[in-house]
């Protein structure tokens, strides 16, 4: 039996992975009217005079809510709502199993963005935080730019999950290689939620004091090649005509022949088999290969250091270095929960990125990250998200004065 029937019939035999558990037993009337009514109404017009009390005495405290459209789920595509449930429900079972999140995942029937936005916004009191997933691009942008205003935070761990940990392992990874964060020449593959927001936080890299600025030079292509300012098809393409205007500064055109030239790093969030080994013999000294398309890999490990790529990661949890999401969303959401963030900020981000790395003292070339079973991660993660949103508010209190 493969992996694929295994899990198969443990759905079938659990008919799905969560439930709900009370923490009050009712054994009589007395219970009863602690829990309900009328003892209750005091719990309610304590939080009607002041609704922040809502995080003190009911379940908002610690709830996550995990909207998906089931537009982008794995690698399968838009497969719709229903058959989104049973990622969204293995995504709350982390939450709880990481970081001790309660989280609830909520499938929608709808792909318009102004249906999903306002449907967060009419759910929120009852959560400290909101996780987006698995919506497919632009609209994974869209919305969660639309909801940075709802006073809690809005994560789209696609995109920002992904992005922490592959700039945590890119950190330890360049000094493996003896290289300078501030000069590396990154090509990162596949346009998308993720692509745009590894570029986008390795461009901010700078902003954390450990780092003096960004990466040298980033390239992202896309499936017809270099993204460019003077492309004509993205011209009137908001979001890539946004990502031409932060990369590429040199504004080099071809395809990943002429990306990879000289290039550090090759970070692939696209589709399999298409990085070809030659291209890595084009690449700067000690290359780095993030592979990190599911299931197939942009190349396998063994042919890339075949190639001579110095170290390689993937998406995958039966190689080297698997770049998992799980090892940042929880710890971040953990951290800003405590801090009762109303937004995750790129300084909240990067400082996870750099708790992460330094979880593994002593990292090799096939251990740049710790293990995706490792949950104790989640509480230094945590810890470093909750200081930083608290020195950043810290920050504007100050300079307001």
């Amino acid at each position: 039996m493969d992996i694929y029937e295994e899990s198969l019939r443990l759905h079938k035999k659990l008919k799905g992975k969560l439930e709900v558990i009370s923490k009050v037993k009712v054994k009589n009337k007395h219970d009863l009217s602690l829990v309900y009514t009328p003892g209750v109404a005091e719990v309610c017009k304590e939080i009607a005079k002041n609704p922040q009390k809502a995080y003190d005495l009911t379940i908002k405290n610690n709830t996550v809510a995990i909207i998906s459209d089931g537009s982008a789920v794995l690698g399968l595509g838009n497969i719709g709502p229903y058959a989104a449930i049973p990622v969204m429900e293995g995504k709350a079972l982390l939450f709880k199993e990481y970081a001790g999140i309660n989280a609830f995942p909520i499938t929608v029937q709808a792909q318009n963005s102004f249906e999903i936005i306002n449907l967060v916004k009419n759910i929120a009191p009852v959560f400290a935080g909101i996780n987006l997933e698995d919506i497919s691009a632009p609209r994974c942008f869209e919305i969660e730019e639309a909801l940075q205003d709802i006073g809690i935070p809005v994560f789209h761990d696609d995109q920002h999950g992904t992005a922490i940990v592959l700039l945590a392992a890119l950190i330890n990874s360049a000094k493996l290689a003896g290289k300078d964060m501030r000069d590396l020449r990154v090509v990162i593959n596949g346009a998308g939620a993720a692509g745009t927001a590894i570029a986008q936080l390795l461009l901010c890299v700078g902003h954390d004091p450990k780092v003096c600025e960004p990466v040298r030079e980033i390239i992202v292509c896309d499936s017809v090649g270099i993204i460019t300012k003077a492309r004509p098809d993205i011209q009137n393409n908001f979001w890539k005509m946004r990502l031409a205007n932060i990369t590429n500064r040199n504004d080099i055109s071809g395809n990943l022949v002429e990306a990879l030239e000289n290039a550090d790093v090759f970070i692939g969030v696209s589709k399999g088999n298409v990085l070809d080994p030659l291209l890595i013999k084009r690449m700067a000294k000690k290359p780095i290969i993030f592979a990190m398309a599911n299931p197939a890999p942009e190349i396998l490990p063994d042919v890339a250091k075949k190639a001579g790529a110095f170290i390689v990661g993937t998406g995958r949890s039966d190689m080297p270095n698997q770049v998992n999401n799980v090892l940042a969303f929880p710890g971040v959401f953990l951290g800003a929960i405590r801090a009762r963030a109303k937004t995750i900020s790129n300084g909240m981000k990067i400082g996870a990125a750099f708790a992460l790395a330094s979880c593994v003292q002593k990292p090799t070339t096939n251990n740049i990250l710790p293990s995706s079973l490792d949950k104790s991660v989640s509480e230094i993660i945590a810890r470093r998200v909750e200081k930083v949103y608290r020195d950043e508010q810290k920050q504007i209190l100050v300079s307001h004065r």
